[in-house]
């Protein structure tokens, strides 16, 4: 290989394979078909010009140079899955761990039942802290409906949160 190329495509290939032990296969398949659909030109690149192509074909026609290349310096040099895997993880470490979040939910639990009244619940997300809207409360129990006694699975909504789906029974 020319040293050129080896060079490029050692820049290509930044990022740290450690990244891939963050996520679960499904999610890092999710990932892998959201990358492809942005990679264009299938170079297995993200470019400017996939990012412009992926935003018109969402609808977003008038996105700026400036903008595009702000996506773009997001990542330490050529955006391959493995960088894009990597910014994600990047992102997703401000969030918070699930058992942070079950943690949050057991103090409204003292049963430790693992499930909160319905309107208990929705009366502490529109009263306190960042409180929610009814659109959001809307979307909330459209996502995560009650059972037939008005109870909500709150670890189902902690693994949502912290995996992006439901768990498989």
């Amino acid at each position: 290989m020319a040293p050129k190329k080896a060079k490029r495509r050692q820049a290509a290939e930044g990022g740290s394979s450690n990244v891939f032990s963050m996520f679960e296969q499904s999610q890092i398949q999710e990932y892998k078909e959201a990358f492809t659909v942005i990679d264009q030109n299938r170079d297995g690149i993200i470019s400017k010009d996939d990012l412009r192509d992926t935003l018109a074909a969402m609808g977003s026609m008038n996105v700026k140079n400036e903008e595009l290349e702000a996506m773009i310096k997001e990542a330490s040099g050529p955006i391959n899955f493995t960088v894009f895997l990597t910014m994600f993880g990047e992102k997703l470490k401000g969030a918070d761990p699930e058992d942070a979040i079950m943690a949050a939910f057991k103090v409204l639990d003292p049963e430790a039942t693992g499930t909160i009244k319905k309107d208990f619940l929705q009366e502490m997300l529109t009263t306190q802290c960042d409180r929610f809207t009814p659109e959001e409360i809307k979307n909330f129990f459209t996502a995560f409906p009650p059972d037939v006694a008005g109870n909500v699975d709150y670890k189902n909504v902690c693994y949502v949160i912290t995996h992006g789906e439901e768990k498989e029974e």
